[in-house]
């Protein structure tokens, strides 16, 4: 039985763990959850009713949380990139990069975006300029992490590229990356350039004016 995939190609969890199958050219079925397959959410909510997304199932094994799906998929379906180091201390530093990106690009993001589907003015400005504040800290911080580095570990794509690439994708439509910060900018059009990551990004374009803030027209 294949690998199965729940989730959307919209949210950006679901492209974190679609970047890292990609990757390795991993064979899997997508099952998109939404109105036009409702067989799909029943399966889903019946595996994993905390009604969170993306979900992988392998057989009978139901795995969930996007890291903890990447690092599955490396120990029992491993491909040509490695995307957690051998080294323990190596792959200590990419786990926290992954966290990192979940938590204080990704969440943000979030709230901006729960903040405007709530359809009230106050909450949806007072989630932006939260997101804001959070994200400019954010922006700063990396500035000066990414400095002389391919990817956000080093030279090797790994799981914390993973959790980046879709959280800077939404970030930077969240509130822009500014010019002050180069070096980030680079790195957000190299993981635009990263063929998993372009085809996560291409499948979810027809989707975009889903996106409650504002869908730019770019990338």
């Amino acid at each position: 039985m294949p690998l199965a995939l729940y989730g959307h190609p919209f949210s950006s969890y679901t492209q974190k763990s679609l970047v890292a199958l990609y990757e390795n050219g991993t064979p899997f079925e997508f099952r998109c959850l939404g109105a036009d397959a409702p067989q799909h959410s029943a399966e889903w909510l019946r595996r994993w009713p905390l009604r969170k997304f993306p979900l992988l199932v392998d057989g009978e094994r139901n795995i969930v949380e996007t890291s903890v799906i990447i690092e599955y998929l490396q120990l029992v379906h491993p491909g040509p990139v490695r995307l957690l180091p051998a080294d323990p201390l190596a792959a200590l530093d990419v786990r926290f990069l992954d966290r990192f990106f979940d938590l204080y690009v990704m969440s943000p993001v979030q709230h901006a975006v729960d903040g405007a589907l709530t359809g009230d003015p106050v909450k949806r400005r007072e989630g932006l300029a939260r997101a804001e504040n959070r994200l400019d800290l954010a922006y700063a911080w990396l500035e000066g992490q990414l400095a002389g580095r391919t990817w956000a570990a080093g030279a090797d794509f790994t799981l914390a590229d993973c959790a980046a690439a879709p959280a800077l994708f939404y970030a930077d439509w969240t509130h822009r990356i500014s010019e002050a910060f180069p070096v980030l900018r680079a790195y957000r059009a190299r993981l635009l350039g990263r063929p998993s990551f372009a085809r996560a990004v291409q499948e979810a374009r027809r989707f975009r004016p889903l996106f409650p803030l504002g869908a730019p027209d770019r990338d």
